[in-house]
């Protein structure tokens, strides 16, 4: 799940990402133009945003990441500039998508970096495609859409918006906006048991007031066999904004460190 972006970035870089002419490119994939930016050179990265959300959320991140890997950053499909005019939107569909983007882009695999809904696609992707993801950092993902995988408020909120927007005029705009909104009310349905079969290391982050329960997060956590978890403290959803030197480099080491699972005596250490 992830907060509707209305809620803006409080800086503007020189660079508009999200709408750079120079770093733009278009894939005419699975029936849609789906739209990306690349900054940068060295490993890819890939970067999915928030529900509602586009490339532009990631203004933090690009410049910081892009010294020491190729960005590429895509606007899921139905936001951002990768329009979709069908009425059907799911996560497996994204998911998909953006295998068919690193094919196109010849990559056998990357670091991926996902931000709640961005982050659900990114534990899909890991687990319908695990052979292209070589770490994977998810901030703040659900796994179902109830008030247990989402906080009781933010569920409430979403349904409320939802019906608002089923009383406007059902131009394409209102239906587009509609369609990623119920997104969130209807998916992702993933199991616990589930992410046992993501073997790639795994960071997940969330606030400690986060639109996502810190229960909810631990539990991602504990299933996937080889995961941190780490929880910022005075936080909540968008810690890759207001916590964003902090959030860039923890994420950083993440990748640049090999994976150690602690156990054993090593728990006292």
């Amino acid at each position: 799940m992830a907060l509707i972006s209305c809620l803006c970035l409080h800086a503007r870089s020189q660079v508009q990402y999200g709408d750079n002419k120079a770093a733009g490119h278009y894939l005419a994939t699975r029936g849609i133009k789906l739209y990306y930016e690349t900054y940068g050179q060295g490993d890819p990265l890939l970067m999915l945003h928030i529900n509602g959300g586009s490339i532009r959320v990631f203004t933090y991140q690009i410049p910081y990441f892009m010294k020491n890997y190729r960005v590429i950053a895509v606007d899921s499909r139905a936001q951002g500039k990768s329009a979709d005019g069908t009425d059907s939107l799911t996560f497996e569909m994204m998911a998909d998508d953006f295998n068919a983007l690193l094919d196109s882009l010849r990559l056998d695999s990357c670091y991926v970096l996902g931000w709640s809904d961005g982050g659900i696609s990114g534990l899909l992707l890991a687990l319908r495609h695990p052979e292209k993801v070589k770490k994977l950092v998810v901030s703040g993902p659900n796994l179902w859409p109830d008030t247990t995988g989402l906080q009781p408020f933010i569920f409430h909120w979403l349904e409320n918006m939802a019906d608002s927007m089923h009383r406007l005029p059902p131009n394409p705009q209102n239906k587009n906006d509609l369609k990623i909104v119920e997104l969130d009310l209807r998916e992702p349905h993933m199991t616990l048991a589930q992410l046992h079969g993501i073997q790639c290391p795994t960071l997940v982050i969330g606030g400690d007031h986060d639109a996502i329960p810190s229960y909810h997060l631990w539990q991602i956590s504990q299933n996937i066999p080889r995961s941190n978890l780490w929880i910022v403290p005075n936080s909540g959803h968008f810690v890759a904004v207001f916590r964003q030197n902090y959030f860039n480099a923890v994420v950083g080491d993440f990748f640049r460190t090999p994976y150690q699972k602690i156990e054993g005596m090593g728990m006292l250490h």
